[in-house]
């Protein structure tokens, strides 16, 4: 396996963040395309982009460096947004931060940068950089921040935050800068973090850079007013030929990838200044982030005559015949091969065979008859090779990473004429899963744990079936890697790829990430399902001590690959309050297999397959819940609904249609998901029957909204302000201010223990103010702070009952936590 990641690791340093070269659609460059591409191989320069979470970045200077300066930019961002919401679907955490890692590659494709990360795990909001550095292991992510400046060796370092802890930001936000800054004197020191250097060489950086602007100071007219004498300024709204968009354009395409968050942009066109402010090494003397820093081959001994060479092609480029700058870049390749190894050669190496293989035309593909196979499995593949130019080509021979096959082929590709052949290889009984790798080993709430040090970083687990192509070019030798992907016609939409897969031979999963008991026993359902042919085995559970389960195991037998089956089991358990975990097994020989497959599958990603540990959360607890019939409208998307009916109430999904007070007033309470007032528009128009329903004796639940994109001017019946509080500490006190009322006492009478093991936090945008017809009967803060009033309140209004609350219970529910059942059922019971 190391000897695998070995190979990979060069290659995927170089294409980190070039998202069609992880086994997606191979990438057709047009004419213009190509033609930057050749400008780019003259350009020496790197930067280096840091920040804390996906969608921090600066797209317009990251495109602005790569496609108007030419620069080898690279983003490292320290977490994956793990802690984020998520406003198209119901990943959360983990899940949430796979999605936002193929977010920030599919920017990366647009803005033309490349993406790093650190194992820094995004706990949630955090209000200082203290508590970040206490919850992140700070040698840990230091060390990853130094090992990114020793792989992309930047000229120049920007920081998307400032380093003082003065700054009242998010905690994250801070801690980035600050490691960086740290990271900046560090990288270049042998003696630091030694074990590194087995792979990379230490560098040190020319500059550092805090890219500020009016958000820093209050306000666009606060920054109007700044001093900026001691600034520098870049205008990056400049207009890109070859790409016929003004840099603005390039850039709201690559940040409305973040569509999770929210963040589609509109274009913009014209002058666009940002502002940097100088933090340490050589400070230019003009107005100038690389003043002074050689960018040119003229950097590298021997190098002087490849940037003439290159010169010389762009000035001869034909853009109808870009086949005819192909024997000049084979003698601009030989030069890079003959000069002394180090990073330049092996990165415009490898930017040199790329732009040969777009000149010739020349197209390499490796398609999977299945988009996924288990170790052991034979899996057809068919390979394409085209040549679409008149330059002679010999396909000498292919080589499949990984697997035993090799061919010698020495055929001759002859100009269009398209040569195909299916090949069968076995994968082997070895050949580890497809996953994110930073998920494999477990994790703590601060920090993944990833061991190999080669895998530190990269933002996708190196993919294990690829192919090597050996062409020749004139006599030339040159090689090139595609991975094995797979395609499907879908009539909708036409070719649609997506990566090929190793799988294990079968997955299960329980139908809920937690479950709740409120009595002594209950039956819960298995889904099995194959990813082989011809399967046998058993299924079986284990409990946490004191419970038992039965049956004991249930053999299951499969003749075709992807067939399911729901199996049930039922689960005894103690009298007393107890809590752990079910794990589900199945046995499929010598192996016993835990693992859940979890699709992630949206239209602007490629599909992903995360596997996790099949595992739910038991809590054996009482819970009474007066409101049997729920209404429920999704918002942003969450897991609620599955909880309250293992509350024991009969849940609906409300759509449009529904929200007629007549048809909503059969329910005895209707609750409306997270963000709903920020993500759907239509409630605008329902607001009133909404209303409506509570006068006549309903009750209405309203979890957590920002105060701002709200689709409605009234919100509640009466009035109240949302304001930007939260309460990041899981475990802080809950002080009961009204300790007689109903949401306390009626049916579950609760107590501090019901606010113990809640997870991540205990909620976020609080009411900040509120009309004296509510009730608020909680109170917590985070250490050192004010008391929070605002995370539950209840009015009357009619005959009924309206709640806001932004306690977290999208989180807290589906964690399986016993408190948060028993006050929400308690909410959905006031008009009972």
């Amino acid at each position: 396996m190391k000897h695998f990641y070995t190979i990979v690791y060069l290659f995927l340093l170089i294409c980190a963040g070039t998202h069609d070269l992880q086994a997606q659609k191979p990438v057709k460059p047009s004419s213009a395309d190509i033609l930057q591409s050749i400008k780019k191989l003259n350009v020496l320069g790197s930067v280096l982009y840091v920040a804390a979470h996906p969608d921090d970045e600066n797209q317009r200077f990251i495109s602005y460096c790569s496609n108007e300066k030419l620069y080898n930019v690279a983003y490292l961002s320290l977490t994956r947004g793990d802690g984020g919401q998520n406003l198209v679907g119901p990943e959360l955490r983990e899940l949430l931060g796979v999605l936002r890692t193929e977010e920030l590659l599919m920017a990366r494709s647009v803005d033309g940068g490349k993406q790093f990360f650190s194992r820094a795990n995004d706990f949630g909001f955090s209000k200082s950089p203290d508590e970040t550095l206490r919850i992140w292991n700070k040698d840990a992510v230091l060390s990853d921040v130094v090992w990114t400046i020793r792989k992309t060796q930047p000229d120049v370092i920007v920081n998307r935050f400032y380093h003082d802890k003065k700054y009242d930001t998010h905690g994250h936000h801070t801690a980035s800068a600050m490691l960086s800054v740290e990271a900046f004197d560090l990288a270049g020191k042998p003696e630091v973090y030694p074990e590194q250097l087995k792979y990379v060489t230490p560098w040190q950086p020319k500059r550092q850079f805090f890219n500020t602007s009016w958000w820093f100071y209050g306000g666009r007219e606060a920054f109007e007013k700044v001093d900026k004498s001691q600034l520098f300024s870049l205008d990056l709204g400049v207009y890109l030929p070859l790409k016929g968009k003004s840099n603005n354009e390039v850039a709201a395409e690559a940040r409305s990838m973040h569509r999770c968050q929210g963040f589609g942009a509109m274009s913009e066109r014209g002058e666009s200044i940002d502002w940097f402010d100088f933090i340490k090494g050589d400070r230019p003397g003009a107005n100038d982030l690389f003043e002074g820093i050689n960018t040119t081959w003229s950097r590298i001994d021997g190098g002087a005559k490849i940037g003439k060479l290159i010169e010389k092609i762009i000035e001869h480029y034909k853009p109808d015949q870009p086949a005819a700058s192909v024997p000049e870049l084979i003698k601009a390749l030989q030069y890079i091969k003959a000069l002394p190894e180090g990073y330049w050669k092996t990165v415009k190496m490898a930017e040199i065979k790329q732009v040969i293989k777009s000149c010739l035309g020349l197209y390499l593909e490796a398609v999977a008859a299945e988009s996924s196979a288990a170790p052991g499995d034979a899996i057809q593949i068919e390979l394409e090779a085209i040549n679409r130019s008149n330059t002679p080509l010999t396909l000498a021979a292919i080589h499949f990473a990984n697997v035993e096959f090799d061919t010698v082929l020495a055929l001759n590709l002859e100009k269009n004429k398209d040569f195909k052949f299916k090949k069968k290889v076995k994968i082997p009984e070895n050949a580890p899963f497809t996953s994110p790798y930073w998920l494999q080993q477990g994790f703590s709430e601060g920090m993944y744990t990833v061991p190999d040090q080669q895998l530190r970083g990269l933002p996708e687990t190196p993919r294990y079936l690829g192919v090597r192509w050996s062409v020749l070019v004139d006599g030339e030798p040159l090689e090139f890697n595609s991975d094995v992907a797979y395609k499907v016609e879908e009539p909708a939409v036409g070719e649609v790829w997506s990566p090929f897969e190793i799988l294990p031979p079968a997955f299960i999963e329980f139908d809920q990430s937690a479950y709740l008991f409120t009595k002594n026993s209950r039956d819960i359902a298995v889904r099995f399902k194959t990813n082989r042919e011809n399967l046998r085995g058993y299924v079986y559970l284990s409990c946490p001590e004191g419970w038992s389960v039965s049956p004991t195991e249930v053999p299951v037998q499969f003749k075709n690959k992807g067939e399911e089956k729901t199996l049930y089991f039922t689960i005894t358990t103690p009298d007393a309050a107890s809590s752990g975990r079910i794990n589900a097994l199945v046995r499929v020989g010598n192996q016993d297999l835990s693992m859940k497959m979890i699709p992630i599958k949206y239209d602007h990603i490629p599909q992903q397959s995360v596997l996790l540990s099949a595992n739910a959360r038991a809590t054996r607890t009482n819970v009474d819940v007066k409101a049997k019939t729920i209404g429920y409208f999704m918002g942003a998307g969450d897991d609620i609904p599955s909880a309250l009916r293992q509350m024991g109430c009969t849940v609906t999904l409300l759509e449009d249609k529904d929200m007629e007070a007549k048809n909503l007033k059969k329910f005895d309470a209707v609750v409306l998901g997270i963000r709903a007032y920020n993500t759907k528009a239509t409630l605008a128009q329902h607001q009133p029957k909404l209303l409506e329903y509570v006068e006549q004796g309903g009750t209405l639940v309203v979890q957590y909204n920002n105060n701002f994109d709200l689709f409605v001017d009234k919100m509640t019946p009466y009035p109240v302000k949302l304001g930007r509080t939260r309460v990041t500490d899981e475990n802080a006190e809950m002080r009961f201010l009204l300790p007689d009322h109903p949401v306390l006492n009626i049916p579950n009478k609760l107590t501090a223990s019901d606010f113990e093991g809640w997870v991540q936090e205990r909620g976020l945008y609080f009411a900040s103010e509120w009309d004296n017809h509510f009730a608020a009967p909680l109170s917590c803060n985070d250490p050192g702070e004010k008391p929070a009033d605002g995370s539950l309140i209840i009015a009357p209004y009619g005959k009924g009952q309206y709640v806001y609350t932004s306690l977290s219970f999208f989180r807290e529910l589906p964690a399986g936590v016993p408190g948060a059942y028993r006050l929400f059922a308690n909410i959905l019971s006031l008009g009972k």
